[in-house]
């Protein structure tokens, strides 16, 4: 009966968007219904699939219309879940069940919420066909139906200034690299005759020829755009700047993550070129870059919500770092972190979210301010996110974070390679880059003074609320039991991922990958340990560094100084530097005026690459995936 569960889920997922379609496009009753029912129906499927398939080791095959392979040939489409597809599954539909209960209360009172609903729902359903089809071009499939989806969230409110240009660009960009996946699965297609992933992991396992090199090279480039890792994250900040707050939750917890599960799947079991030194340097390097543009575009923003799109960027690339170092611990703690990203990220939007709600739509961090006296569930909501965010214990991103780490400096260590101590520099550097730029915005939105603009403010609606606190308690669930949720949730993805044999064998027969002389990859061994005296000694210094950038970050001339004429009158204010007072508060733009002043070379060359112009972003992705093609070519051969 369990083989059904996937399919089951893929397809009431899409029933219940043609149902909201239909009967709820004018009642709001009967539209929330079809949408809770569904969700919870199909958390409730995938759920079920724990035991069997995580917990015990069972991968769940089952062909569409029966067509099971013949003579040892898969001729039609098949669906097969093992942890690594079924983990990221969960994450999804988690993350969208959250998501739909706090857009009652968000998206309340907008027009055309049924075509909303419908595309919702159609957006979780391509997602989770993505994570759990065995067969390559239905990964296609459900890609394109996930990106345009996405667009059309993303522009759904088209009275927004900015909306339709953001979608716009994320339709451009994001289908540039749709058009990179499926030139590549042309050409395995027409190498290997066949689209099967089990099948095709037998085929192209060790064999590298010119045409699966600009295969994989496609593939990897278009995954890469799917994710957002820089360079093929222009679209991203634009995008959830103007997306309605439950999307931008799923846009940053989700929708990136299919791309990263994308390229899991495919470097680790269809290529089978994760042992590759030249392969694990490339991705680690992607993923660096990235971790590291995103978290200092992030300390530069004024705008509450873009500010946390480019963190969601800096967090993609600490998966992608994990994943492409190539050892279980790395690839350990790159899908425990894609997981608790989900959690504190999905947190951070839905408080970004109550506060743009309450406030009339501010996201303007300069003018907002001392919301915590009006909004005081809100902002303990967001105080977990930002902590666990900044890799703070007892929270999960610490845990993630921490393992990661350690993967990196091991890497080090048994390589004997440099470049290898440099990245995990580059993290704890960002971790505290990360931590700084969350000291900016707390301060910024919720402490201070408390704007005459906003007196009247109150705090957000209960249905919007209880999401927040669902998702505040995962974060310290899963961090103060991060040993359980690591070793039973995350630990047999990864040996799904390194066990390709298994995978191939149910979907193709016993033996199947013997015959073809396929063999797992070499595995080392995974030691969630206790925190020590040592883990508390690093965080300090953390912590320590963090709060030196903070205070360094604020030297510096600040620019005009007017003349005080009553200074009585100021004497007993907070404010009283000699600066023109609009009111007494650090605003976001003050908090790290002098990082920004001192680094302004770097940022002049960062405006310069993000111009807004689609023709440069489109360059900057072709480009990219030249040089990805052109890499493997000169040292995968």
């Amino acid at each position: 009966m369990i083989q059904h569960f996937p399919v089951l889920a893929v397809m009431s997922l899409f029933l219940g968007a043609f149902l909201v379609e239909i009967f709820g496009t004018k009642r709001e009753a009967v539209r929330n219904a079809i949408t809770f029912v569904t969700f919870t129906l199909v958390l409730i499927l995938l759920y079920a699939l724990i035991k069997p398939v995580i917990l015990e080791g069972r991968v769940i095959s089952y062909w569409m219309g029966n067509w099971e392979p013949v003579a040892g040939y898969a001729i039609g489409i098949g669906y097969e879940v093992d942890a690594l597809g079924l983990v990221f599954a969960i994450i999804a539909i988690t993350a969208f069940w959250l998501s739909n209960l706090y857009s009652f209360g968000y998206m309340k009172g907008e027009h055309h919420l049924g075509h909303f609903y419908t595309l919702f729902m159609m957006l979780c359903g391509s997602i989770i066909g993505f994570c759990m089809t065995g067969d390559l071009f239905n990964m296609y499939i459900m890609v394109e139906i996930m990106t345009f989806s996405a667009v059309a969230l993303t522009g759904f409110n088209t009275d927004k200034d900015g909306a339709l240009e953001a979608a716009l660009k994320y339709l451009v960009i994001c289908s540039v690299g749709s058009g990179f996946i499926l030139t590549g699965i042309a050409l395995i297609y027409l190498q290997c005759h066949t689209l099967n992933i089990a099948q095709l992991a037998t085929m192209l396992a060790g064999r590298l020829t010119p045409t699966t090199l600009m295969s994989f090279g496609l593939i990897v480039a278009g995954f890469g755009v799917k994710s957002f890792m820089v360079p093929f994250h222009t679209p991203l900040a634009d995008a959830h700047a103007v997306a309605p707050s439950p999307i931008s939750m799923v846009l940053s917890g989700v929708v990136t993550k299919a791309g990263v599960y994308g390229m899991i799947r495919c470097i680790y079991i269809l290529f089978r070129a994760m042992d590759l030194t030249q392969m694990q340097i490339l991705i680690t390097t992607f993923g660096t870059v990235t971790m590291f543009l995103g978290v200092s575009m992030a300390l530069k923003q004024h705008d509450f919500k873009r500010l946390l799109a480019f963190h969601s960027i800096s967090q993609v690339g600490y998966i992608l770092l994990a994943v492409g170092l190539g050892t279980t611990l790395g690839l350990t703690g790159g899908i425990f972190h894609a997981a608790n990203h989900m959690l504190f990220k999905g947190l951070l939007f839905l408080a970004a979210g109550a506060v743009l709600h309450q406030t009339g739509g501010i996201t303007d961090l300069d003018r907002l301010g001392g919301l915590s006296k009006k909004m005081p569930h809100t902002t303990i909501c967001f105080l977990v996110g930002a902590a666990a965010i900044s890799g703070i214990p007892p929270f999960n991103g610490f845990a993630s974070k921490w393992l990661i780490y350690q993967a990196a400096y091991t890497k080090a260590i048994e390589s004997g390679n440099f470049y290898y101590l440099i990245v995990t520099i580059a993290a704890l550097t960002v971790s505290v880059m990360t931590l700084a730029s969350f000291v900016k915005i707390t301060q910024a939105v919720f402490f201070g003074q408390l704007s005459e603009a906003n007196k009247d403010v109150t705090e957000a609606p209960k249905v919007m609320l209880v999401p927040m606190y669902i998702i505040s308690a995962l974060c310290l669930i899963t961090g103060v039991g991060y040993k359980f949720f690591a070793s039973y949730f995350v630990l047999p993805a990864v040996n799904s991922a390194v066990n390709v044999t298994n995978y191939i064998d149910v979907m193709m027969g016993d033996g199947y990958a013997a015959a073809a002389g396929v063999s797992n990859m070499a595995a080392d061994n995974v030691m969630i340990s206790s925190w020590s005296p040592v883990v508390y000694l690093i965080l300090f210094v953390t912590v320590l560094a963090a709060a030196c950038i903070v205070i360094l970050a604020s030297s510096g001339d600040r620019g005009r100084v007017v003349e005080v004429t009553d200074k009585d009158a100021l004497k007993h204010s907070n404010f009283f530097s000699g600066e023109e007072p609009v009111y007494s508060h650090v605003s976001g733009s003050d908090m790290l005026w002098g990082y920004k002043h001192n680094f302004k070379a770097y940022y002049n060359i960062m405006d310069k690459i993000h111009t807004g112009r689609m023709t440069d972003y489109c360059s900057m992705v072709v480009i990219a995936a030249a040089v990805i093609i052109v890499f493997m070519f000169m040292f995968m051969r």
